[in-house]
């Protein structure tokens, strides 16, 4: 039986309505086969500009919506399961951290039912997001991916991959702008230290690590070799490299990674 809506999605918070964003200003699928739910009205307030239609009744929306989005925190699940009283989706798309898909079924007394699993990041509300997608469960079916998968390439870069990959995901991009976000502020603090104002840091920072990133992307050379490139011999950068790599920058955040994954896969075992 067709539903009524393609998209459905419980929760609206910030990913959620970076989704939402994602899909409907990119004219990929029309506001009038979206539905979303949440028991706040403020939050339904701020996508009522999309045309998307509104509810707090979760179990509506899982009964009316092809796809289902589960965007709620993971200690909000079992309430969300609870609300549907016994409705089953077919189709699940969880971007819920650290919650693995063999918890989603079991949640549900099904394992037959198919579960795409999505990390995106911040920058997703910009359309500049990394997304890690496991949609293994669908396979065999080309329409299913081809959706899922566009729903999110409309939000940044998509990368698929398998489940057990997920948490490493979570490590470096999910939770990654904040590693950003740190280290640029730590720099325009730095240059402010040497004498420029606030705006100038900030102006030379931002640009800095744009094109640095760029190069990287490019590919023409290893990150090596851009390393030994601005570097030179006696020369200003190889001091600062120095006392980076004295102080186990690398080792650093290796091991912000590390905590990170390390609490993903405590979530996953809630």
């Amino acid at each position: 039986m067709k539903k009524q809506f393609k998209l459905g999605v419980i929760g609206c918070g910030f990913m959620a309505t970076s989704i939402l964003k994602g899909v409907v200003l990119s004219d990929y699928l029309n506001e009038k086969k979206i539905i979303v739910s949440d028991k706040s009205r403020e939050k339904l307030d701020k996508v009522r500009f999309l045309g998307v239609r509104t509810t707090d009744n979760n179990k509506f929306v899982a009964e009316n919506s092809e796809y289902l989005v589960i965007a709620v925190k993971p200690q909000n699940f079992e309430e969300v399961v609870k609300s549907l009283n016994g409705v089953v989706p077919e189709k699940i798309i969880s971007v819920m951290a650290g919650v693995k898909k063999s918890t989603v079924k079991s949640a549900f007394g099904l394992k037959q039912i198919n579960v795409a699993r999505a990390m995106p990041n911040l920058p997703c509300s910009i359309g500049s997001g990394a997304i890690g997608l496991d949609m293994t469960d669908f396979n065999g079916n080309t329409d299913d991916t081809e959706f899922i998968s566009n729903v999110f390439s409309n939000l940044g870069t998509v990368v698929s991959l398998e489940e057990n990959k997920m948490d490493g995901v979570t490590g470096i991009s999910g939770s990654g702008p904040a590693y950003v976000f740190m280290f640029i502020d730590s720099l325009i603090s730095a240059g402010v230290k040497q004498g420029l104002t606030k705006n100038e840091a900030k102006i030379l920072v931002v640009q800095t690590v744009l094109g640095s990133a760029e190069m990287v992307q490019r590919e023409e050379q290893s990150i090596e070799e851009l390393i030994i490139n601005v570097c030179s011999k006696g020369g200003t950068t190889i001091e600062a490299v120095k006392v980076l790599e004295e102080n186990n920058f690398s080792k650093i955040i290796s091991a912000a990674v590390d905590g990170c994954v390390a609490r993903a896969k405590e979530l996953s075992l809630k």
